[in-house]
C-alpha cells in the first residue's frame, strides 16, 4: 500500500476512537443534508417563506451538513462528513447472497474490509435534488459527479427506475405473500423499499446493484437517552427529539405550521424545533423491530392496529413539471402498506405489507385520501396524506 493509502486507512479507522464529549464535537453518526435548496408550497417552487408565513420551516431552510466527497483516484470515494469510503463503480446486478459474498473478497484500493452497507449507511448518499415522474427516472438522487450510476434499461424490459441498490439490512418481517425481504435504496426515484430475495414472478434470485463501503463502523448506530422531560437525545447524531408524536394526522402545510405553534409555546423549554428532513427522520428508525422505532419513544397506534407514517420537511420531486413539488417525503415506522390484486391485474384487492416497516415513500402534500381507495403505484402504496409529526432540534447537551 502506498503512503497515501496508509494515511487514508488510518484516518478512516480513527473515526471509531473519536471521544463523544458533547453533541457539538465530532459525531460518530453525522447526518448529511438532503441537498435541497429550493422551497415549495403544495405544488410549486416558491420564494423562501418567512417566520409566520405558510410553509415556513421546510427542508431548504435548515440545510444541515453539506456532503463533502473526495475522489481518491483508485476507484474509491471518501465521504469526509460520515467517515465512510465507497466503491465508485456501478458494477453489475446480482443476488443478495452474491452481493454479501462479494464484499468478503473485494480488494479495491488495497483494502480487505469492504462490506455491504447497512440501510442507514446507504441512505447517507441520497440527495433530494433528484427528480422522477412515476416509473420514469429523470435525474438521479445521487451525486453523479463522484458515483457512477445507470438507470434501468428499457431495451431489457426494465423501467428506468429498475436500478435499486441492496443494503445488508434484512427486514425482520416479510412482505407480500411471505417474501423474505431486504431493504434497499432506489437512487432513481428517491425511496427506501423492501425488496424480496426471490423474485416472485420468476421464482429465481432477485438481482439488484450493490455498492460496497468501509470505514466508520459506528455509522448508523444510535445512542438514545431519555432526558426525562419529554425529549430524547441521540448522542450519536447530536439531535434531540420529542418523545411523543403529534397523536393525530395532518397534511404537510399543517405539519410545518404545527411545529411553529409548538415553538411559540416554548415546547419542552425550547423554541427551535423543526420538522425533520428525510434523512434526520430516517436516522431514528430501528430496523430490528416492528414498529421500527426504539421503545424509548412513544408511538401512536392507529384505530386499525397499524402505525403512522411521519412527515418530513423534504419535498419529493416526483410528478409532471407543472406539479413537480406536489409530494413530500414520509417514513413508515409501521408496515409499508399497499393494495395488491390477486390474481395480478384483475383479482381482489388485498391490503398487505408491500415495502416493510422502515420504508421511505412520499404522499401528496394535500388532498383527500379517499380519492385513492386502492393506493397509488405498481404496489398500490397506501395514500394517507394526513400523516403524523415528530419534532427535532439540534441538541445542546
Amino acid at each position: 500500500m502506498t503512503a497515501k493509502g496508509i494515511l487514508l486507512s488510518l484516518l478512516t479507522a480513527a473515526w471509531q476512537f473519536v471521544p463523544m464529549a458533547s453533541a457539538k464535537d465530532v459525531l460518530v453518526y453525522p447526518i448529511v443534508g438532503t441537498g435541497q435548496q429550493q422551497c415549495y408550497d403544495n405544488f410549486h417552487a416558491i420564494a423562501t417563506p418567512r417566520l409566520g408565513q405558510p410553509f415556513y420551516g421546510q427542508d431548504a431552510q435548515h440545510p444541515g451538513n453539506a456532503p463533502v466527497y473526495r475522489n481518491n483516484g483508485n476507484g474509491t470515494v471518501s465521504d469526509t462528513v460520515t467517515g465512510l469510503m465507497w466503491v465508485q463503480a456501478r458494477g453489475q446486478k446480482m443476488s443478495w447472497a452474491d452481493a454479501m459474498a462479494g464484499a468478503k473478497v473485494c480488494r479495491l484500493g488495497g483494502y480487505g474490509d469492504w462490506r455491504v452497507p447497512t440501510i442507514k449507511e446507504l441512505y447517507s448518499l441520497i440527495q433530494f435534488t433528484g427528480e422522477c415522474m412515476g416509473e420514469t427516472g429523470q435525474k438521479p438522487f445521487l451525486d453523479t459527479n463522484y458515483f457512477q450510476f445507470a438507470f434501468g434499461d428499457p431495451a431489457r424490459g426494465e423501467r428506468t427506475i429498475d436500478c435499486q441498490d441492496w443494503s445488508a439490512t434484512e427486514y425482520v418481517g416479510t412482505t407480500m405473500n411471505g417474501n423474505a425481504t431486504v431493504f434497499g435504496v432506489n437512487f432513481a426515484d428517491g425511496r427506501i423499499k423492501g425488496y424480496p430475495k426471490i423474485d416472485p414472478r420468476t421464482r429465481s434470485a432477485h438481482e439488484l446493484f450493490v455498492r460496497y463501503v468501509r470505514g466508520n463502523p459506528a455509522y448508523g448506530k444510535n445512542d438514545l437517552h431519555d432526558n426525562g422531560d419529554g425529549t430524547v437525545s441521540d448522542r450519536a447524531t447530536g439531535l434531540m427529539w420529542s418523545k411523543a408524536d403529534s397523536d393525530r394526522g395532518m397534511n404537510w402545510q399543517q405539519a410545518l405550521a404545527r411545529v411553529q405553534q409548538l415553538n411559540a409555546m416554548n415546547y419542552f423549554g425550547h423554541n427551535d424545533w423543526r420538522l425533520p428532513n428525510a434523512k434526520e427522520l430516517q436516522s431514528i428508525l430501528d430496523y430490528s423491530r416492528v414498529p421500527a422505532i426504539a421503545p424509548v419513544f412513544d408511538i401512536t397506534r392507529l384505530s386499525d392496529g397499524e402505525y403512522p407514517f411521519y412527515w418530513s420537511s423534504t419535498t419529493h420531486l416526483d410528478g409532471p413539471p407543472g406539479r413537480r413539488g406536489a409530494a413530500a417525503v414520509y417514513v413508515c415506522f409501521g408496515r409499508g402498506l399497499g393494495w395488491m390484486q390477486f390474481p395480478p391485474g384483475w383479482g381482489e384487492y388485498r391490503l398487505m405489507d408491500v415495502h416493510g416497516a422502515g420504508a421511505q415513500r412520499s404522499d401528496p402534500k394535500a388532498g383527500d385520501p379517499t380519492m385513492f381507495p386502492h393506493g397509488r403505484g405498481p404496489q398500490g402504496d397506501v395514500i394517507r396524506i394526513y400523516n403524523f409529526v415528530r419534532c427535532v432540534r439540534d441538541s445542546d447537551k
